[in-house]
């Protein structure tokens, strides 16, 4: 199986820290946030990983390598500009092929077992994403879950929402319709694929952490360091 780390954000949020290094490459518990992932994706058995990279591309490919350190294989997807999520997976598709593959972002912070994904058959379905509990920045979250399966019923008090991790294992047949090189969110297909039921999904209630801000990051070290764990 392969895996996609969607790594080519500008980072607007965490201004000014990405203005001379990439968000891929801040620090989280005293190691780059991509390298987290990683150690997970090689540790779950994954061994060819594609990224994509835009804003101060050759900074992480020079960080990274070839991935022998981690012992994988890393191939890249340069995009001119950030091309958003299905746009970077559409822009992709010839490197990840035709199988399903395992879907990280850069800027979360998480310890789900990610062989649990890799071993997972999907069946019919596009995609099985992982759902976290609504952080105090998202109260509303994205998606709702029942038996398996995700749902996008907005404003209905009796569906409990839940977040979306930036995981999950998706088919390329998700982002049909998206011509390589446009710009594309993956929400509005994802939002799709559960409309249709064709979309699993799983809470996963340990560690996760969108670090999306320099305060979210500053908690996040600050935890570790007094506790030794987040």
């Amino acid at each position: 199986m392969r895996a996609m780390i969607l790594a080519a954000g500008r980072g607007e949020r965490m201004r000014p820290l990405t203005d001379t290094l990439p968000k891929p490459l801040l620090e989280v518990r005293g190691k780059p946030l991509i390298e987290w992932h990683l150690e997970a994706l090689a540790a779950a058995g994954v061994r060819e990983i594609v990224i994509n990279v835009s804003h101060l591309a050759d900074r992480v490919m020079q960080s990274l390598g070839d991935g022998r350190r981690w012992g994988v294989s890393l191939a890249w997807s340069r995009e001119d500009h950030p091309l958003e999520t299905a746009g970077g997976i559409a822009t992709a598709r010839a490197q990840l092929g035709e199988a399903p593959f395992l879907l990280v972002n850069a800027d979360v912070h998480c310890d789900y077992p990610l062989a649990r994904l890799a071993a997972l058959d999907l069946g019919g379905l596009l995609g099985h994403i992982v759902l976290v509990p609504n952080p105090r920045f998202r109260p509303d979250g994205d998606f709702s879950l029942a038996t398996g399966r995700v749902g996008n019923e907005v404003g209905n008090p009796r569906a409990p929402r839940y977040t979306y991790s930036g995981i999950g294992l998706i088919r390329p047949a998700l982002v049909d319709g998206v011509a390589p090189g446009s710009k594309a969110p993956l929400a509005p297909l994802l939002r799709r694929a559960a409309a249709g039921g064709l979309l699993g999904g799983e809470v996963y209630p340990g560690l996760w952490s969108d670090v999306g801000t320099p305060e979210r990051l500053a908690e996040l070290n600050r935890a570790f360091n007094r506790t030794g764990s987040p």
